[in-house]
């Protein structure tokens, strides 16, 4: 296997992508102390219009608008990445629909049953040297294996 198979279009820009991710989520918590995982921004969202208290609590409503700043930043980071770096061809999957939905709930839910994403468990957590993130990723990562490996097989 060559590493023009594992990288078709080149490895540069995922090592740059990396890097950029890696020295953001370090800023944030230099000089903020926060953890910048992406599961919490979902709660802390829904804070704003469920009422249940699930969703009241002090961690998500107390964090609620520097989560949501947080995410809209790297919304923006991405589109500034795609308008200067990529070629501005819309991208497409082979996945059916319903398929990418039925993922990102799975994802959704496990997330929330990991106390974390991967990029709080695996990006942050294992940063600082968290064993329960190393659990987590190792999980996260076997578990994302396998289930591609069984999708790709079963829609062959």
């Amino acid at each position: 296997m060559t590493t023009f198979s594992l990288f078709p279009l080149g490895w540069q820009h995922y090592l740059l992508g990396g890097l950029c991710i890696g020295g953001g989520v370090a800023l944030l918590f230099l000089l903020t102390g926060r953890i910048g995982g992406m599961s919490s921004v979902f709660s802390s969202s829904w804070s704003y219009v469920v009422q249940r208290p699930f969703f009241q609590q002090a961690k998500f409503t107390d964090t609620r608008r520097w989560r949501l700043e947080y995410a809209l930043g790297l919304i923006l980071g991405a589109l500034v990445w795609w308008l200067w770096l990529g070629d501005g061809a819309r991208e497409t999957t082979q996945m059916p629909w319903w398929l990418l939905l039925a993922g990102g709930f799975l994802t959704g839910y496990g997330a929330r049953r990991a106390n974390g994403c991967t990029s709080g468990h695996g990006i942050c957590g294992l940063g600082s040297l968290q064993r329960p993130s190393l659990l987590a990723v190792l999980t996260f990562m076997g578990t994302a294996f396998l289930t591609a490996n069984l999708v790709t097989r079963w829609l062959a």
